[in-house]
Formats: C-alpha cells, sequence, structure tokens
C-alpha cells in the first residue's frame, strides 16, 4: 500500500490548521463551513466561519469494519437553518471533512473523512449528526431476497420505464393537512411524488398515497404552510403489481418480482383443501 506523505504545511511545528465541512444536499445545495475565526475560500467555495462546529474522535483504520463519527454544531440561519432540519432538507446530505492551511488559499487540503450524514439530533439551539462511512455500504444484502411485488424503484434502470411522459406540472392551489388540492385533475397519480417546486417547501418530495380527481393524500403533511399557490412537478406512480407493470406500462420484462412463486402459507394446505 502506497502511503502519501503530509504535505510540508501540517508537518511544521506551528501549524496553521483549520477544519473544513463541505456538505452537499439531495437538492444541490452545497454548504461550506470551517472552523477558523473568518471565511475561507477553497477550491472556488467559500467556507463561513462556524467555529462552533467541530467533529468527535477520529481513528482511522485498513480495516472494512463500519466507521462512523459525529459531528456537532450550532443552528444559524444562514447555514444550517433549524426549520431545514426539521423540514428533513440535511438527511442523507453527502459531507466531505478536511483540515487546510488557513494562512495559504492555495494550499492542497487533506481529507481526513467522507460519507453522508445518518441520522440528525436537535438540541435547543445546537445539532448533532453522524456521519456514515463509505464502508457502510458493505452492510447491504448481497442478493435481493424475494417479493411477490417489485423491487425496482420506477423509472430506475432496473425498471425502465420513462417517467418523461408521466411527468406533470400543476399548482398546489390549498392544502388541509395531507390533502393538497391541485388546479387541474392529475390522473395516475397514486403511489406516485409531488415535487414542490417553490415557496417554503421547494426541493422537498412528498410521497402520493391516493388521489381524489383534483386532491391529492399525501403520506404526510407538508412541513412548511402554504400561504399562496405553488408551482409543484408531479410524477405518476406504480404499486408494484405484475398486473399493473403489464397492462398499463407493458413492461412485465422488467418486472423484478416474483408473483407466481408459491408463499409460506402453501406450507399449511392439507391434501384436498
Amino acid at each position: 500500500m502506497v502511503m502519501l506523505a503530509a504535505p510540508d504545511w501540517l508537518r511544521e511545528e506551528l501549524v496553521t490548521l483549520a477544519w473544513c465541512w463541505r456538505l452537499a444536499r439531495r437538492d444541490g445545495v452545497v454548504v461550506g463551513l470551517t472552523s477558523h475565526d473568518r471565511d475561507l475560500m477553497v477550491s472556488g467555495i467559500l467556507y463561513r466561519a462556524a467555529p462552533g462546529m467541530k467533529p468527535s474522535a477520529l481513528e482511522t483504520s485498513d480495516s472494512l469494519d463500519v466507521a462512523t463519527m459525529d459531528i456537532e454544531g450550532a443552528v444559524t440561519s444562514d447555514a444550517i437553518a433549524a426549520r431545514d432540519l426539521d423540514a428533513g432538507r440535511w438527511d442523507g446530505a453527502e459531507l466531505e471533512l478536511f483540515v487546510t492551511d488557513w494562512s495559504a488559499a492555495a494550499a492542497l487540503p487533506v481529507t481526513v473523512a467522507r460519507g453522508s450524514l445518518g441520522a440528525i439530533e436537535r438540541r435547543g439551539p445546537a445539532f448533532a449528526a453522524e456521519l456514515q462511512g463509505v464502508t457502510r455500504a458493505l452492510d447491504r444484502p448481497v442478493c435481493p431476497a424475494t417479493s411477490p411485488s417489485c423491487r425496482a424503484m420506477f423509472g430506475d434502470p432496473a425498471c425502465r420505464v420513462d417517467l418523461a411522459p408521466l411527468t406533470h406540472d400543476r399548482r398546489v392551489v390549498a392544502v388541509d393537512g395531507r390533502m393538497a388540492t391541485l388546479d387541474a385533475a392529475a390522473p395516475g397519480m397514486a403511489f406516485g411524488e409531488l415535487m414542490w417546486m417553490e415557496g417554503a417547501n421547494c426541493g422537498l418530495a412528498s410521497p402520493v398515497i391516493a388521489v381524489e380527481a383534483a386532491v391529492l393524500h399525501l403520506a404526510e403533511a407538508p412541513a412548511f404552510a402554504l400561504t399562496e399557490p405553488v408551482r409543484v412537478r408531479l410524477t405518476e406512480g406504480c404499486d408494484k403489481q405484475l398486473a399493473t407493470c403489464r397492462d398499463r406500462f407493458a413492461n412485465a420484462a422488467n418486472f423484478r418480482g416474483e408473483a407466481h412463486l408459491p408463499g409460506n402459507d402453501l406450507l399449511t394446505r392439507y391434501p384436498g383443501g
């Protein structure tokens, strides 16, 4: 294994070291934070001063054990807002933790850890988040278990259904709890998804569990109240049954399930029953 030598600035008796966090949310928003007492520009990204941000103890090894780390910080209105944490905007965000020389903007940073945010806990004006390392993916099953319904995500490379003709633009004109009223009916939306394109909920997705004409029944109420009609993008859904895959989408060849495989109830049947 080839070991890379530490840069010269990191081997000095007196180091001008700053921790930096690069967070990329699922909606494309990228935020840079640093433990330094002033903002830093690193690789074209502005890292805003957040002295309260700190990682837990780090331990590196060459094993394949799943590694996690905790980071703590203060909730600030211009970086990590409390309402965004509560709405789930930061769930699953990609994070890179590195150290850099704050006295030399051109110094090559040293990556310490990278992964995705796991559980996020808010304690008043502060928050704590778990960083899940890349080896976390090794915990996934090696092969899928059998199931009568389709295991593919609707429209993914395994499903192969083209979602472009199944995507529609509408406006939500009213929200009552988990019911969202559209400006026009949207058939085929059961088990689909509503993506908020503007307003306080912009960037958040809401699963649809049922539809009645122009009223969508959402899995949960929107995180923020609706004050005026807003644009949304609707993607039709699939109930993952073979009959739907065959009759509605003509996609039975890509059905990722075992609809005709006998279940455990076969073992309880008696001859002649």
